[in-house]
């Protein structure tokens, strides 16, 4: 059975497309189907932020060939899991649930595992140390959440 899980922030070109990108490698495609989204439509079809890319290679992963595009309300049923990065994405994707078994699918990346940070904060208008920094979140929330999600 193939769990599918999807990366969602807010213009899917920074934070999920890292999510998607470490997810994958962590879990070699095998039994997982991985994918981002962001709650907004800024960037559509685009590809992730350069500083992205560049954190991404330099451990091995290449996100390179990613396009940006929106949530929308099939992608809630059609994910086993959505993880999102912080409270406004999570606000967003839960209103466009129209169930609870609908909003059970979504919960904050950070929720599921063991950081010690409330969200993935946005690293678009900083620097590459920050770019770095949420690279290092994500990788250990991808750990922790695949020690609870996987046997």
């Amino acid at each position: 059975m193939t769990t599918k899980v999807l990366m969602v922030c807010l213009g899917n070109i920074c934070r999920s497309p890292l999510a998607e990108g470490i997810m994958r490698k962590l879990t070699n495609k095998q039994e997982f189907l991985i994918d981002s989204a962001g709650t907004a439509n800024y960037h559509l079809g685009a590809a992730p932020d350069h500083r992205s890319i560049a954190i991404a290679a330099l451990h091995n992963i290449d996100i390179s060939r990613q396009q940006a595009r929106q949530l929308t309300p099939a992608d809630i049923d059609a994910f086993d899991h959505i993880l999102v990065m912080d409270e406004e994405n999570l606000s967003n994707a839960l209103a466009l649930c129209n169930s609870a078994t609908q909003r059970d699918r979504i919960a904050l990346i950070t929720t599921a595992s063991e950081v010690d940070a409330p969200h993935i904060p946005d690293p678009y208008y900083g620097g590459d140390d920050g770019f770095a920094h949420v690279y290092e979140l994500l990788h250990d929330c991808c750990i922790n959440w695949l020690k609870k999600h996987t046997k």
